[in-house]
Formats: structure tokens, sequence, C-alpha cells
């Protein structure tokens, strides 16, 4: 079991076109669910709170207008209800990204610290291999 989360680490952090490739795809995938939760869990409540109106059912209806003696048969309308239920779902998908690359970000950072090779010391000054000849010739004395 921590081979395969640590296999899913190394799949999650690296960055080739493969891995791109299956994000766009969870991506997709991804985005129905969230359109989901937003259409049939979200929305209804704040509908019945402003009394029961389904957003997607809002809209302008233009007047119509005869030309030439011919009405149509169905009038034109702005549907302002459908802008304001993919502003939702954007916002919603929007933010489940970002905490996605958030995520992500935490775990590269994590593994970066792991792989950091240690500095070596620094060489020693002229002066501190003057103090310790010093301190090596009072030694033997």
């Amino acid at each position: 079991m921590s081979k395969l989360i640590q296999e899913f680490k190394d799949f999650a952090v690296k960055g080739n076109a493969v891995d791109m490739a299956v994000g766009v795809i969870i991506g997709g995938a991804f985005g129905k669910i969230v359109s989901s939760i937003v259409d049939d869990i979200i929305m209804p409540p704040i509908g019945w709170l402003i009394g029961g109106v389904k957003f997607t059912d809002l809209k302008f209806t233009l007047p119509q207008v005869d030309i030439a003696g011919v009405t149509s048969p169905d009038p034109a309308t702005i549907n302002y209800g459908n802008f304001l239920q993919t502003t939702f779902d954007f916002l919603i998908i929007a933010f489940c990204v970002f905490l996605m690359v958030k995520g992500i970000n935490k775990l590269s950072k994590k593994k970066a610290e792991e792989s950091a090779v240690p500095a070596p010391d620094p060489e020693p000054t002229n002066e501190e291999k003057l103090l310790t000849e010093i301190r090596d010739l009072l030694k033997k004395q």
C-alpha cells in the first residue's frame, strides 16, 4: 500500500505530457461532478430560499416585433439564469482546482526538501587554518 501511495505521489508531482493529458481527462470528468453538485445539491436550496425559483429558468423576454406582418413564434429571451448557473459552476470548479494545486505544490515542496542534499561544510579560512596549526604545535609541546 505504501508503494502505491509513493507511486501516486511521484505521478502527481511529475510534469510531462502524458500526465497533462491524464489531467485534462480527469478534469473534464471532475467538471461534470462539480456541475452536478452545483445543479443538484447547491442551487435547489438557494432557489428555495428565494421563493422556489430555478436559476436556469430566470430570463428576460424581449418584446415581439412584427416584421412585415410576420410575428416570430418564439419570443427572444435573455437567459441570465443560465449565466448565473455557469458562474456558480466556474467559481466552485476554480476553488476545487485551487485546492488541488495547493495540495500538489505542498507534496512537491515536501519531496524537494526530502531530496535536498546538504551543503558541504565551507572551507576553513586562512585564519582558522593558522589557528589550527598553532593549536597542534602547542599540543606537541
